[in-house]
């Protein structure tokens, strides 16, 4: 993997926030897959930084369980089990659950209209005959958290994010498949989300958002992506 093509090379001054930000974002959209080995230079070249600035966020990172050191000090994606994953979802059954309803009951008309937007934007890309996996999974977490950050509850934002920061590597491998059966579940899923919120229906919008959580863990745990018990590394 070339990582430099992940990420975008820094110029402003606070190098300590910017470096955990990128490394932050890389995470969330699934960029890197769980399992995969890090190296400090290497992304300290493809940001354009020193190693001491990685080094800290990275440390962050690990305290954060977003990243690991293995038995021999290899920085790594962490692998995760069925069982890890399973409480995961459940957890973003509630959390983000929450956040759905309490959005879809106070949307004002221009915020209905830009998760609209940006759901055209998925639908758009994800009909296209090769659509751009990257992209999807972009605009994949942009939808959701558009909805989310409407909750207007900061800190069950910040919990949401959390979860986001360690699943996001295996999450989107329902994106990434290529699968038609796959995506075209995302898309319906979506489209009852986004309805639900222009209805102002708070069940209904929570309910597809969960159904959009348990169609993406089905189908990575029976697609076997995960590790079946906990394993020392």
């Amino acid at each position: 993997m070339n990582i430099s093509l992940l990420v975008t090379p820094l110029t402003r001054k606070s190098l300590r926030e910017d470096v955990y930000s990128q490394l932050r974002d890389l995470l969330m959209n699934g960029r890197v897959m769980p399992g995969e080995v890090l190296s400090l230079r290497s992304l300290a070249e493809a940001l354009g930084v020193s190693v001491m600035p990685v080094r800290e966020a990275v440390h962050r990172l690990i305290a954060e369980q977003a990243l690991e050191l293995t038995a021999n000090r290899a920085l790594r994606v962490p692998v995760m089990t069925v069982s890890q994953f399973r409480e995961i979802t459940c957890i973003r059954f509630n959390l983000e659950g929450m956040a759905t309803g309490l959005a879809a009951g106070h949307l004002e008309e221009g915020q209905i209209k830009e998760i609209e937007a940006i759901h055209e934007r998925f639908n758009h890309e994800i009909s296209r005959k090769r659509p751009d996996e990257s992209r999807l999974v972009e605009l994949n977490k942009e939808l959701h958290f558009a909805i989310y950050s409407r909750a207007n509850m900061p800190m069950l934002l910040q919990m949401i994010e959390s979860m986001w920061l360690r699943i996001g590597p295996i999450v989107n491998y329902d994106l990434r498949s290529g699968s038609t059966r796959a995506t075209g579940r995302v898309k319906d899923h979506h489209s009852n989300l986004v309805e639900g919120l222009k209805r102002k229906d708070s069940e209904m919008a929570t309910q597809a958002l969960r159904d959009d959580i348990q169609s993406a863990s089905d189908r990575i745990i029976s697609a076997g992506m995960l590790v079946s018990a906990d394993v020392s590394v």
